[in-house]
């Protein structure tokens, strides 16, 4: 079978794995070959520092586009994750027609949780995100960034299946035929996903272990596991337990390596590292090359 290839689109953290700092090996060690368009350069990511540089790459992505054009590339999927302006919707729209081909489109709306907007995003900019993942053929929000798309209030954990499942549904109805809704939760001491697709009708679910704490870039982990697992030919329902289970296990191996967690967050004061015995920020999920390894294992 010929390796296949991806072109992931998000912002680039100079110290903190998240967005391309975590896409490019783990979608790499799925035997997938990638390219990426960097939206940003930060000199970390902003979880938990202050005083971090910005460096917008807007005016990039088409030279970049261009000269790719020009070169003929293909892509079996386009992945993207931050975009920080409605510029780059408009352009990343743009890139689909160019780019698509035969190829899938998966957008991760990366703007919100917890029912609040990331900073930097305006009221207007899941209304832009949603217009925007109507060119998908796969979408993963979270609960949050879900019902801001669809111009609903979040409604915390006061949700049910039914709740779920409608929810899904209407994202569906944006354009997309299939939706990936992370972070469900029916009982305290499990976390997972929800999977709709509107061609079959189906709904699926798959939880696992939640563990205490906030971390980092696991939303990014997950979206390039199930981006992985979608790209070596697993069903939905199969690439959403591979994505849950490989997010977890990389949660596991950072607490019992004593990276980020609450060992690495009493350590942290106000934006710095001190005493300290690691190069992690707090809370963070630190891949290491064995965690990175275990996507091949959760893929067979």
């Amino acid at each position: 079978m010929a390796q296949k290839r991806a072109v992931t689109v998000q912002d680039i953290s100079c110290f903190g794995k998240c967005s391309l700092t975590v896409a490019l090996p783990i979608i790499s060690a799925a035997g997938i070959e990638v390219a990426a368009i960097p939206t940003a350069v930060l000199s970390t990511h902003t979880g938990g520092f202050t005083g971090y540089t910005y460096r917008d790459l807007t005016d990039d992505i088409t030279q970049i586009a261009a000269h790719w054009k020009s070169l003929g590339l293909k892509f079996d999927a386009i992945y993207t994750g931050y975009l920080g302006a409605f510029e780059q919707l408009r352009l990343m729209g743009e890139f689909f027609d160019a780019f698509k081909g035969d190829g899938i489109v998966m957008i991760d709306p990366v703007m919100a949780d917890n029912g609040i907007l990331y900073g930097g995003f305006s009221p207007d900019f899941p209304a832009g995100m949603a217009k925007l993942c109507a060119k998908a053929d796969l979408i993963a929000p979270n609960l949050t960034e879900a019902a801001f798309m669809l111009g609903e209030p979040f409604i915390g954990d006061t949700y049910d299946s039914t709740y779920i499942e409608a929810l899904m549904k209407r994202l569906s109805a944006l354009g997309p035929k299939q939706v990936v809704l992370t972070g469900v939760s029916f009982a305290p001491d499990k976390l997972g996903s929800a999977c709709y697709d509107a061609d079959t009708g189906k709904v699926d679910y798959y939880f696992n272990d939640r563990v205490p704490g906030y971390f980092h870039g696991t939303g990014d982990v997950f979206a390039s596991a199930l981006l992985s697992a979608v790209l070596r030919g697993k069903a939905l329902p199969a690439a959403i337990k591979v994505a849950t289970d490989f997010t977890l296990e990389s949660i596991k191996r950072t607490a019992a390596a004593k990276i980020g967690g609450d060992l690495c967050r009493e350590r942290f004061v106000e934006g710095n590292l001190i005493g300290q015995d690691h190069d992690r920020v707090p809370g963070e999920v630190g891949l290491r090359v064995d965690d990175v390894e275990l996507v091949l294992a959760f893929l067979e």
